[in-house]
């Protein structure tokens, strides 16, 4: 008893001093880090947050900004904007491509008759479809087993960084991994992925022509063979999977996600969706297949999308990062490693930029003449150097997917319009829309 008495004291002692160690630190950079709640030591200002509501919770606490972050994300970066545009994404090559999976999802979506259906699947399958194409050089069937058991992994994985499970996961990783909890599916997932895009990588090993590339993967061992001498390279495997990985998993999940948010909005909103179908058939016709320079002349659907991503949300505190040196902002100092979120949301739904940022409302992006009109406050792609660099085939994708549905079909909602509820599901370092089913309707 005296044993275990004198240990009890002897951790409280210690966890005593670590708060007022904490107050301390606090204190001397009083005037420097701006304003907040002072921390505790290890779990921070955790008791603060609500998990459920983690970005309402961190908009309560004053943060920082974002700048970029290292030699290694400055070089993959600038590899993968290259090598995605050597296989299209900017040119008219990656449009067809496009072009060529909405032609598959729409005979998919006529040959379910009109029942009602989950659309989630049927668009992550179009949408990753497009992404493989340049990552693994081929797409995938529909129907094909290993393909859907990804897209489960990877829409499993998104919604686990929205739940309060993942963002402790977030802050704790280092304890959380050794946990038992969901966290531990979540890793299943993610080490799944991972395993697939090995195993992908070591078939182009297997046939690799230097001389003639073949799709990211490709390129990247290439570059690795270039690079094989040079100490400080970061073209080696474990960044080859990673930054794959990274480009399938953002290439698949983010677009995927705004278009099925996106379904259900016009379902709640019945005359926009016939406003922009009267746009399309104007424009466009019934007879070919959208352009992305229709967009041109289709402001009310320009309009419409961009209010679809801006009421989505769907990083709503952007990515973490991690200030690389002593950082003025304002009267503040930020020291070098602080990790900021550049939080978008508090952007999107500003009032002093959009109206109305609670509602749903194309016309915060046209003006008084209906011609479109863009806002600086329009960040759904974060801003700045470390901007998203799929941005361009993000755009032609919600585009002509939205386009070449709404030309062929109607949306129709097992409930009334005003009976749709459009809150998420879930917002934490990701917004998840409800879940809902919907028939696709032939015009």
């Amino acid at each position: 008893m005296l044993a275990s008495g004198l240990l009890l004291v002897t951790v409280l002692a210690f966890l005593i001093v670590l708060v007022f160690m904490s107050v301390w630190k606090q204190r001397k950079s009083s005037g420097k880090l701006p304003p907040g709640p002072t921390p505790l030591p290890f779990i921070g200002n955790y008791l603060q947050l609500n998990t459920e509501q983690m970005y309402n919770s961190l908009m309560k606490v004053p943060l920082g900004v974002a700048f970029s972050s290292g030699e290694r994300a400055k070089q993959l970066r600038r590899f993968s904007i290259a090598t995605l545009r050597d296989f299209g994404v900017g040119k008219r090559g990656i449009e067809e491509r496009i072009q060529e999976e909405a032609g598959f999802l729409l005979e998919t979506f006529r040959k379910t008759n009109g029942a009602l259906i989950d659309p989630t699947f049927y668009l992550s399958r179009t949408v990753s479809n497009v992404i493989s194409s340049i990552v693994f050089g081929d797409r995938f069937d529909y129907e094909d087993k290993e393909f859907l058991s990804l897209l489960r992994m990877m829409l499993g994985s998104f919604q686990f960084t929205a739940t309060s499970t993942g963002q402790l996961y977030e802050m704790f990783s280092s304890v959380m991994k050794h946990l038992p909890g969901p966290q531990q599916q979540a890793f299943k997932e993610l080490q799944g992925l991972e395993d697939f895009i090995t195993k992908k990588v070591e078939q182009n090993q297997s046939t690799l022509d230097p001389n003639s590339p073949r799709d990211f993967i490709d390129s990247f061992l290439i570059r690795m063979r270039e690079e094989k001498k040079n100490p400080n390279t970061e073209f080696y495997m474990k960044n080859l999977v990673l930054t794959t990985l990274n480009l399938f998993f953002a290439g698949t999940e983010t677009v995927s996600t705004t278009l099925r948010y996106g379904f259900l909005l016009l379902m709640k909103h019945p005359d926009v969706e016939a406003k922009v179908q009267e746009e399309i058939d104007r424009v466009i016709g019934k007879n070919r297949q959208p352009k992305y320079e229709d967009r041109l002349k289709m402001p009310y659907t320009e309009a419409v999308i961009h209010e679809i991503q801006r009421f989505g949300d769907m990083i709503p505190m952007g990515l973490a990062r991690r200030v690389t040196k002593d950082t003025k902002f304002r009267d503040f100092l930020i020291p070098k490693g602080t990790e900021v979120f550049p939080m978008l949301g508090s952007v999107l739904r500003d009032p002093k930029f959009f109206s109305n940022p609670k509602d749903f409302n194309p016309n915060h992006f046209l003006d008084d003449k209906g011609q479109f009109k863009k806002s600086d406050a329009f960040v759904p792609f974060s801003i700045g150097k470390r901007y998203c660099f799929g941005e361009g085939l993000a755009r032609m994708e919600l585009f002509l997917f939205l386009t070449n549905i709404l030309q062929n079909f109607r949306f129709r909602s097992p409930q009334a319009p005003q009976d749709i509820d459009v809150s998420p599901r879930l917002v934490g370092f990701a917004t998840i829309p409800p879940n809902y089913t919907m028939s696709f309707l032939s015009r």
